[in-house]
């Protein structure tokens, strides 16, 4: 049986009837075969790539995978590739961090090169600060040590009388909580301005701008009062949280409750409180950043820390607990050598020195706490100014904003870089105002022209 083939069905027919027959189309030797050039066929004859594809497409000369192929560049007769085929538009980087949502690398990796490239206006401002406070607090402990006179711990193993252990505590309060009232006077004045100038420079540094200590105390001086009394709510608001526990135990004791119903409620009390005290901590994270970028009042502040941290509070307490571990690691292995130059010069169970020994041991210990907190403290305020930034580029889209401002060239200041921060509708969820398109940058607010 034979079978019936259509008149050059199986490709002789053309042939027996002498029909010309198209010729296969190649590159010259040399050139890669572009895909999407056309042969140069004759008038009324089909392409030879088949199916209306030219030649050098799929399964041809330059397929996938070859010079010209799907998903190849491609290049005209006599052009030859002068780089590689380049790969998705890589966001700008004009500061110490690309203009995009983060990873944890990256801010942590922004905070030490906001140090390194700004050393005077991190490193030389933290000193200073944190100087200004060792020198007070170790002036009032030589003073305590002079006039009112050490307080000496019993020593191991040393049985007290309740009138020897009254008497101690009595010292250790008269003594002691003056200076450490004063300690935390100074380390919460002292960590609010930090806060404040190190926001303001590593904000700068985001698109790359420098500047000097002076210009960043005029930049923040003006927002200091809101920035004291933001950070002064949230201890308050975990105070209050506090005191509604004692006062309910208070009530429990004097209704004479039970005591496992006491014992009970207390503990569950207290574990709900250390919960709290974390969640309120995170959530307020991004007051001050809020305060000193976006120039909100302190309750506003911490109205829109909780709703930049909504949603993302797993992640805010995971770098935070990350970037509050290399801080403690930091500043231990910088004060392992001073603590053991003030443990030679003088040590004893002696709280406050009262020799000339023990002087030279805090005067050494203070130096001590002075270089870790230089160098401990813009880590941890570079990694919270970096993590608010990245809140915001992921949730209001802030990344376009800074793109557009890096994309216009010069250097913005004044109201013009406060513009950038503030948040275009009251709720804090706009995109930010901004400034004017730069030039070759969409008028519609996205990415520009890289």
């Amino acid at each position: 049986m034979t079978d019936n083939h259509p008149p050059g069905g199986d490709g002789t027919g053309d042939r027996q009837a002498g029909a010309a027959q198209p010729r296969p189309w190649f590159p010259p030797s040399g050139e890669p075969g572009g895909y999407g050039q056309p042969p140069p066929f004759e008038p009324g004859q089909p392409s030879a790539g088949g199916h209306g594809q030219p030649a050098g497409g799929y399964g041809q000369p330059g397929g996938y995978g070859q010079p010209g192929g799907y998903g190849q560049p491609v290049y005209g007769p006599g052009q030859r590739p002068s780089a590689p085929w380049p790969g998705r538009p890589q966001a700008p980087k004009p500061g110490v961090i690309p203009l995009r949502p983060l990873g944890v690398g990256e801010i942590l990796d922004g905070a030490f090169t906001s140090i390194r490239r700004n050393p005077r206006a991190t490193l030389g401002v933290a000193a200073l600060l944190v100087t200004a406070s060792a020198v007070i607090t170790t002036a009032l402990a030589l003073f305590l040590a002079r006039y009112v006179g050490p307080v000496t711990l019993p020593t191991p193993g040393q049985q007290l009388t309740t009138s020897q252990a009254g008497h101690l505590l009595t010292r250790v309060l008269e003594v002691l909580a003056p200076a450490a009232a004063v300690s935390a006077v100074l380390a919460f004045i002292v960590d609010t301005v930090l806060t404040g100038l190190l926001t303001v420079v590593i904000g700068r540094g985001a698109l790359g701008y420098q500047v000097t200590a002076s210009e960043a105390w005029q930049i923040t001086r003006p927002r200091l009062p809101a920035l004291l009394g933001a950070t002064l709510l949230i201890p308050l608001i975990l105070i209050g949280l506090w005191a509604v526990y004692a006062i309910v135990l208070i009530i429990l004791v004097v209704a004479h409750a039970p005591g496992a119903l006491i014992g009970v409620l207390a503990a569950l009390g207290a574990i709900a409180g250390i919960v709290l005290t974390i969640w309120f901590t995170i959530m307020f994270r991004m007051a001050g950043p809020a305060v000193v970028l976006e120039q909100e009042g302190p309750a506003r502040a911490l109205a829109r820390s909780w709703r930049l941290v909504r949603g993302s509070f797993w992640r805010v307490l995971g770098i935070t607990a990350l970037a509050g571990l290399i801080v403690v690691v930091t500043a231990g292995v910088l004060q392992i050598p001073f603590g053991l130059l003030g443990a030679l010069s003088g040590g004893g169970n002696s709280l406050l020195p009262s020799t000339g020994g023990n002087v030279a041991g805090i005067l050494i210990t203070a130096v001590g706490g002075v270089v870790a907190g230089a160098v401990a403290r813009p880590i941890s305020a570079g990694a919270a100014v970096l993590l608010y930034v990245d809140l915001r580029m992921r949730r209001e889209g802030l990344d376009l904003i800074l793109q557009t401002a890096a994309a216009g060239g010069g250097t913005t200041t004044g109201d013009e870089f406060a513009s950038l921060w503030r948040p275009a509708g009251p709720a804090g969820s706009g995109t930010g105002q901004g400034v004017p398109p730069a030039a070759g940058a969409p008028p519609s607010g996205g990415p520009p022209t890289w």
